[in-house]
């Protein structure tokens, strides 16, 4: 079996060491960049399974970066390092795209489960595949979720999602009409222990999965809030009971 590529970016050359020589013992390829500079080449000619991008670096920080990959619709998964463990920083990290987070200083294992959480959501999405993955396409208003290819298209044109986004919708989806708190999707879509802890987290999740499939005028019609509760997904656009 081929073994799975991580690049690492950033400009502390000895936690870049330190990663390289922890990752490549758990069996990953490592390859390690200073800088964003050489990142487009890299996902160009030796694509990475996953990104380790710290966000405070010289020239282009790594929230710059993840903004512009999804800009350009680049799917590859992210895991951002950040300097600081306020909320704020985490929280903006995920608003542009990233798949995960977690504050420096931290302990290389805990790097590794969330690596391991984001690789098995790309490629398998906890709890909630095995269900669908024969479902026939789900539509809803101008959109279509088609769980057998991992796809959300929209008009027809495929709408890139992170590995974290597409799992929440495919939980909610899995449940239509049926209200989920924060801490069921956060259990369906990440798996026990595979993601983040925050409440927020879903949060951000679910307003950038607005932005992607709801009008930009009115309520949201398919992502509705049910207040001190969670979220419901309608697929007709109505109210949770179908009217």
């Amino acid at each position: 079996m081929e073994q799975r590529k991580i690049l690492v970016v950033d400009d502390d050359v000895r936690l870049r060491e330190l990663l390289q020589r922890y990752l490549s013992q758990q069996g990953y390829t490592v390859e390690t960049l200073p800088d964003a500079r050489d990142l487009d080449r890299k996902l160009a000619r030796n694509r990475p399974d996953v990104v380790v991008l710290d966000v405070m670096m010289p020239g282009e920080d790594g929230l710059a970066v993840v903004r512009r990959l999804r800009a350009q619709g680049e799917p590859v998964p992210v895991v951002m390092l950040t300097a600081r463990g306020e909320d704020v920083d985490r929280i903006l990290g995920l608003e542009m795209g990233a798949d995960d987070y977690l504050a420096k200083p931290f302990n290389p294992r805990e790097l590794l489960a969330r690596i391991n959480a984001v690789l098995r959501r790309y490629e398998h999405t906890p709890a909630v595949t095995a269900q669908l993955a024969d479902a026939a396409p789900l539509h809803f208003g101008s959109c279509v979720l088609n769980p057998a290819r991992r796809e959300l298209t929209r008009d027809g044109v495929p709408v890139s999602l992170t590995t974290a986004e597409y799992a929440v919708l495919l939980a909610l989806a899995s449940h239509p009409r049926r209200p989920l708190t924060r801490e069921q999707l956060m259990e369906l879509a990440m798996g026990k222990g595979g993601g983040e802890s925050q409440d927020r987290s879903i949060d951000v999740h679910v307003s950038r999965l607005r932005k992607a499939i709801e009008d930009a005028d009115g309520p949201p019609r398919f992502l509705q809030t049910v207040w001190g509760y969670g979220y419901v997904f309608v697929p007709d656009g109505g109210n949770k009971d179908g009217a």
